[in-house]
């Protein structure tokens, strides 16, 4: 359920922000939004308590954010909230923000080596990344895991490219265990 509330709602926005001419106002506000919702914890219990009447919730968001951010999206807070669906708020976000993402060919690529990775190594590895893709610009995650032992994975949407050592020495034993049986299957 989730899910078709956050695509029917975000597909809703970003088709407003092509019509409109307002993507990047759009992005911009609702990534600031999204953020300011995960942080404040206070609120986000409050809008989802059952006992608070959802006018007051309705009041409370444009106290909060009418005048501070595009009528647009006071307006999707604000419905969402009427039709009961302001669990899903981060989920409709995310999934809008994602669409102008692509929309803007801006890649999001996580990248997990086993050392840190030099400025001038993390410089190379994005523009391999704008070479090999139909991305623009990256926006670059890094996270290091020294059980790679060497190497890099890196993830781009649903690719995976596993570079890394450990990976390697995996598929070297997985190798040489076929081989095994083999030669056993073949003794006499």
């Amino acid at each position: 359920m989730a899910k078709l509330v956050s695509k029917t709602y975000g597909d809703a926005l970003f088709a407003l922000a092509v019509e409109e001419h307002m993507v990047d106002q759009l992005y911009e506000e609702a990534q600031a939004v999204a953020q300011i919702l995960r942080e404040n914890t206070e609120l986000t219990r409050l809008m989802n308590h059952p006992k608070i009447e959802k006018e007051e919730k309705v009041r409370l968001i444009e106290d909060i954010f009418k005048g501070r951010i595009g009528d647009e999206l006071v307006g999707l807070l604000r419905m969402l909230v009427q039709k009961g669906h302001y669990k899903e708020t981060d989920q409709v976000f995310t999934y809008f923000i994602d669409r102008v993402k692509e929309y803007k060919k801006i890649g999001t690529a996580y990248v997990t080596s086993a050392m840190e990775l030099t400025p001038q190594q993390k410089q190379a590895v994005e523009q391999k990344l704008l070479d090999t893709t139909k991305y623009v610009q990256f926006e670059m995650h890094y996270t290091t895991d020294p059980a790679l032992i060497g190497g890099m994975v890196i993830r781009v949407r649903d690719r995976v490219v596993d570079g890394s050592v450990r990976t390697r020495l995996e598929h070297l034993t997985r190798d040489l265990e076929r081989i095994q049986l083999k030669v056993g299957e073949c003794a006499p």
